[in-house]
């Protein structure tokens, strides 16, 4: 099943595979289990580029998530459609990010439109120079300055996986979110 661009999930799962061959592969289902986004993250590039498929053959490609700079702490990601104006761009807050993980969801013309925030700082904390496994990440979304969504990590040693609901989310658009989410399977992944 594919999700057409207009019609991104609001609900969905997103995984992270635990064993591939040359790079990472990430994956989105909706509600239903059908597969919405296929993500294969190519190894050894200096510059991060991510290109999201409809499919799994990488013959629908549905967006591209693509790093500004080669070395960036807090580093901002493009994110486009093919054929069609930039989505936005989603800005890892990089000194935040130390204590807890926070990213910028930004508009056209690098407008802030909406946060996601990992909930507990102590957990965070935890997470960084204790227990990384005992403790899964939950995120928050914000519209504006509401909460409005979130993003929960599965406890699951062997392969990261993240419950997102975004669907009181109206100022953003869903596949900004999804880019975000695949974002933070990527960036922040690496960090377990």
């Amino acid at each position: 099943m594919s999700t057409e661009l207009t019609t991104s999930p609001r609900v969905f799962v997103a995984r992270k595979a635990f064993f591939s061959f040359l790079g990472r592969v990430f994956r989105i289902y909706g509600e239903d289990g059908g597969l919405c986004y296929y993500i294969k993250r190519k190894a050894f590039r200096l510059k991060d580029e991510l290109s999201v498929f409809r499919d799994e053959g990488q013959q629908d490609l549905a967006m591209v998530i693509k790093a500004r700079s080669i070395f960036d702490f807090g580093a901002t990601f493009d994110v486009s459609v093919p054929g069609s104006q930039p989505l936005g761009a989603c800005r890892r807050q990089g000194l935040k990010s130390i204590l807890r993980d926070e990213w910028t969801l930004l508009g056209p013309g690098d407008v802030a439109i909406g946060k996601i925030i990992e909930d507990s700082m102590l957990l965070a904390l935890l997470r960084r120079f204790f227990f990384q496994s005992l403790f899964p990440q939950t995120f928050s979304i914000y519209d504006g300055e509401e909460k409005k969504g979130h993003i929960k990590q599965r406890w699951n040693p062997f392969e990261l996986a993240y419950d997102v609901d975004c669907s009181g989310v109206q100022g953003i658009d869903a596949r900004l979110l999804a880019a975000a989410t695949i974002l933070l399977l990527s960036v922040e992944g690496r960090q377990q």
